[in-house]
């Protein structure tokens, strides 16, 4: 296939941006973060941080209106494989999960060698009966240790109103716990899980953010969200960051894309950031990982979700 000079070019400044973004930082030289010493200790002791900010207002306007062209491009709403990992098949996407305040946050809890595990979008219509029962996310993933951090960006306002995500202080210091599968049609989560554990919902924390906002949560955090009662959709991007340290333990072929420092383990294969929205080769990339990856999330079960 003949490549046009604009498409080299196109790809040859995506190439050397990725190089500059992935390139490693020296082991002395002191890490950079846009978390305060306080912030870090508070996502210690919490498991949680927020609100930071990744986007202007407008910026998270726009990202939006990417989104709901990408989701009229695909006949409405988006579920299932197609609401995952979209950073492997749209260029906008590739560019948020390289975000340099997120990952400079993210950095600040992981360290300076940062993948990209998985995006997920967790949108609610506007008066939706959608929630999210109390659950940790680390529960089907199958990662071998939990230094794993999940940025979650508001492109719509995220309020108590609108079901902003809802967590509970300390929990990640917990060890995995089991959890009970509902597959119920309105539970956002791939198998609608929820914690065997007693929660004691007035000690819950409202991590309520802008458009453009995000929080940061430790993979063990207890964590939920409640229907939303407003007139406009609430929509949050959920970006999951594991250290290059961590595996899959479960033997099922995993994947990830190196967004900062460098990968000296090789536990995952190295995914491509997409020459353009939606290429064939992207979307091939995507149709394999996405298939692949439910040997982790839906095992032990022959349902799956709706969502």
């Amino acid at each position: 296939m003949t490549i046009g000079i604009s498409e080299r070019l196109l790809r040859r400044s995506r190439w050397l941006r990725r190089l500059t973004h992935s390139r490693a930082r020296p082991d002395n030289q002191l890490m950079t973060t846009s978390l305060s010493d306080a912030a870090r200790q508070h996502y210690r002791d919490q498991g949680y941080y927020f609100p930071l900010r990744a986007l202007s207002a407008a910026q998270a306007s726009e990202n939006r209106a990417k989104l709901e062209a990408f989701e009229a491009s695909q006949g409405g709403r988006i579920a299932g494989r197609m609401r995952q990992k979209l950073h492997l098949l749209l260029t906008w996407m590739d560019d948020l999960v390289r975000n340099e305040a997120i990952l400079d946050a993210v950095e600040g809890v992981l360290g300076p060698d940062i993948l990209c595990w998985q995006t997920s979008f967790f949108i609610k219509k506007a008066q939706d009966p959608g929630f999210v029962t109390w659950h940790q996310d680390s529960t089907y993933w199958g990662l071998s240790e939990p230094d794993v951090c999940t940025a979650w960006v508001a492109l719509s306002p995220a309020t108590l109103e609108s079901g902003a995500m809802r967590v509970m202080p300390g929990t990640q210091k917990w060890d995995q716990v089991t959890h009970t599968d509902s597959f119920d049609e309105n539970n956002l989560l791939t198998r609608g899980q929820s914690v065997d554990a007693e929660i004691d919902d007035s000690q819950a924390v409202d991590l309520v953010l802008a458009p453009g906002e995000f929080s940061l949560h430790h993979v063990r955090l207890v964590h939920a969200s409640k229907p939303n009662k407003t007139d406009d959709r609430r929509i949050g991007l959920a970006i999951r960051y594991v250290a290059p340290h961590v595996s899959q333990a479960t033997g099922v072929p995993d994947s990830a894309l190196l967004v900062r420092g460098e990968d000296r383990f090789g536990h995952f294969e190295a995914e491509r950031s997409p020459a353009a929205d939606m290429h064939p080769d992207a979307v091939a990339l995507h149709a394999r990982i996405t298939e692949a990856r439910e040997g982790f999330i839906y095992a032990g079960t022959e349902k799956r979700s709706a969502n």
